[in-house]
């Protein structure tokens, strides 16, 4: 069974496992820790072996730890996110709505109480100032 197939049949990509950068913050090479400034070079070959060295560990180590731990931290966070999915849909999106239910009945008195206040106010300040009545002369040094 080819990459290709298995990507079709189980809908995700084997390739590509970040793709969204998710864990960008994690991505550590080699050349992101281990770097010789120009005048202090050690030997080619400890340069090499000390790449291959690094590679090797962090690799093995990251395969060693997820086949131990990836299993039971996917059901850990398969169950969490069902239980928030369901929490949400059926605790937090009805409650929501309600608010906003009572909220918009609470925002129609509110305005009408301002309205009625206020208004007769606005009204009587703009007639107050309606007849200004401002004239520009220009004056001629």
């Amino acid at each position: 069974m080819s990459i290709s197939e298995v990507k079709s049949n189980h809908g995700f990509d084997l390739d590509n496992r970040d793709p969204t950068d998710m864990n960008e913050h994690v991505r550590v090479l080699f050349e992101d820790a281990f770097a010789e400034p120009d005048g202090t070079h050690s030997n080619n070959g400890v340069w090499s072996c000390s790449f291959k060295t690094f590679t090797c560990a962090k690799s093995c180590c990251y395969i060693f730890l997820s086949f131990l731990c990836g299993g039971p931290c996917a059901l850990m966070w398969g169950l969490l996110y069902a239980c928030q999915s369901c929490y949400h849909v059926w605790c937090i999106a009805p409650c929501i709505k309600s608010w906003r239910i009572d909220l918009g009945c609470c925002a129609l008195c509110w305005s009408e109480m301002i309205h009625c206040c206020f208004d007769p106010i606005h009204d009587s300040i703009s007639r107050i100032f309606s007849n200004i009545k401002f004239h520009h002369r220009y004056e001629v040094v």
